[in-house]
């Protein structure tokens, strides 16, 4: 157990160039609590005990800011950035070597039984604000770009941004975690360049041809 609280204020000071010292982390990290929180609401889910699980995880999401369904399975090296505003469903799963920002959230998309909630694979980024809607798998390596909302599955080592999510990378390596958030990709800007493009293109072929008439 002190191994994996050990490595769970390493993960932090990995990921987050602004921490300090280990008395900071442990105090003002609200991702890190929520997440102890959650695996101790886990633990009471996992022995049926469901309201206590549920009372424990309200009692988090007030102090924190983030939601965490106690029925949640997470892996371990999870990272919650910030943390305001991030929700994650009953039957979601998360990998190894996960990271979050804030404003993230990892739901259903009806009132269906069963898996309803996205499965997350190892060494997965999801930037701030995107949603990850449904029960669709997010491969590994892949990066969730800033205010993206994915409905369908996410190949391994791409990345996807937009509404709705487009993979717009996928070269078959692994995709390296540090993103930067203010230079994504943006397939629908691209397509407005390219038609822009093209109307340029017809307005000169339309002067041409009066050019030609007169």
């Amino acid at each position: 157990m002190f191994k994996r609280l050990q490595e769970d204020i390493e993960v932090v000071f990995e990921q987050d160039p602004a921490a300090r010292s280990y008395i900071e982390v442990i105090l003002t990290y609200s991702g890190l609590h929520a997440l102890w929180a959650h695996r101790i609401a886990h633990a009471f889910y996992n022995w049926r005990l469901f309201f206590i699980a549920r009372v424990i995880s309200q009692v988090s999401r007030f102090f924190t800011g983030i939601e965490i369904h106690p029925g949640a399975k997470i892996g371990r090296r999870f990272f919650i950035d910030h943390g305001m505003g991030v929700v994650i469903g009953e039957t979601c799963i998360i990998g190894d070597n996960v990271t979050i920002y804030q404003g993230v959230t990892l739901g259903g998309t009806g009132k269906e039984k069963g898996k309803r909630h996205p499965t997350i694979k190892d060494n997965v980024l999801i930037a701030t604000g995107a949603k990850v809607l449904g029960s669709i798998t997010v491969g590994e390596n892949a990066k969730i770009g800033g205010g993206s909302v994915v409905l369908k599955e996410v190949p391994p080592n791409s990345t996807v941004v937009g509404i709705p999510g487009r993979v717009v990378i996928q070269d078959g390596v692994k995709v390296d975690r540090d993103l930067n958030h203010s230079d994504l990709p943006d397939p629908i800007a691209d397509k407005l360049k390219a038609m822009e493009m093209q109307l340029t293109q017809l307005k000169k072929q339309l002067e041409d041809l009066r050019e030609r008439k007169d």
